[in-house]
């Protein structure tokens, strides 16, 4: 049977650890981490998402910046409202929820956040630093982070692995390929377009599972003592439940839990890790704002 990584307990001590290094910088440099979280609309699920991004900054003592903006809001007054945040010496981070309305292109708006405040890690040069070998992203987008701090704190070695990443979204696919690659695993992906994924799959180490597409990954599908992380978040009809529906993954669990050496739950696994790696993201964020202002007096 898999060892569960329980990544509520691990995104606890991540929290803590943030925790501390506010109070440090709070009692040290008179500074507290400012995070910027805008939302355009009133879409219920990206209100949810927002409200808990504000509740975890309330419990570490970071200083949660509220830009709540109406749905017919225009382009330009978007790109405005972000570069006024730029501006703000007291916001370390920038967060723009999406979806954004159709009439607004999600790039653009992506690309107007200072690469200093880009905490999400989408901006299209912290993208290019993490794809280029030898260069440091400022930020590294937070769904990935956590998967790869989740290997880490398991004591799953990367180096010289082999790694198949499940989806190629720019949101995590993408991007943890990526970061795999910087940790010299040898890494492959597959995709909608891949002939013959399970075989691809059977030979990895490392499996991190973002698909979109509940339980595609089943038991036989899984080399004996592999690692398995789960980023998939699939609601499934389930009429025992109150709801009418249950959460599952990428990943058959029953199945898969029975082969792999370690495996994520869902919900449980990913889901937590991705917003303290966003407040993390916030405070090295400010960390390095506390660097530069003080080459900025010695200059």
């Amino acid at each position: 049977m898999a060892q569960i990584i329980d990544g509520k307990a691990i995104a606890a001590d991540v929290r803590r650890e943030v925790a501390a290094e506010v109070s440090r910088l709070t009692s040290a440099h008179n500074l507290v981490p400012g995070l910027a979280v805008v939302i355009v609309g009133s879409r219920k699920d990206s209100q949810t998402y927002v409200n808990m991004k504000r509740k975890a900054c309330a419990e570490v003592g970071i200083r949660s910046v509220h830009v709540d903006l109406p749905e017919d809001i225009s382009e330009v007054a978007l790109v405005a409202e972000v570069h006024r945040l730029n501006a703000d010496p007291a916001v370390h981070g920038i967060l723009v929820q999406l979806p954004l309305p159709k009439h607004i292109n999600e790039e653009k708006i992506l690309s107007e956040i200072s690469i200093e405040k880009d905490v999400d890690g989408f901006h299209p040069l912290n993208i290019g630093k993490l794809a280029m070998k030898g260069r440091e992203p400022l930020f590294v987008p937070c769904t990935p982070k956590g998967c790869m701090e989740l290997l880490s704190r398991s004591g799953i070695t990367v180096k010289g692995k082999r790694a198949v990443v499940v989806g190629r979204s720019n949101i995590v696919g993408l991007p943890v390929s990526l970061l795999l690659l910087k940790s010299d695993a040898t890494v492959s992906i597959v995709h909608s377009r891949t002939p013959d994924p399970e075989s691809i799959v059977r030979e990895a180490d490392i499996v991190i599972a973002a698909a979109g597409q509940a339980m595609m990954i089943k038991g036989d599908w899984i080399k004996p003592g592999a690692a398995v992380i789960d980023v998939g978040t699939n609601s499934v009809d389930d009429p025992t439940r109150k709801s009418g529906y249950r959460l599952v993954g990428d990943v058959d669990f029953a199945e898969v839990s029975k082969v792999a050496g370690y495996l994520t739950p869902v919900p449980g696994g990913v889901g937590p890790m991705t917003v303290a790696m966003l407040l993390k993201n916030t405070v090295d964020g400010a960390k390095r704002g506390i660097v530069v202002e003080l080459y900025n007096f010695v200059m």
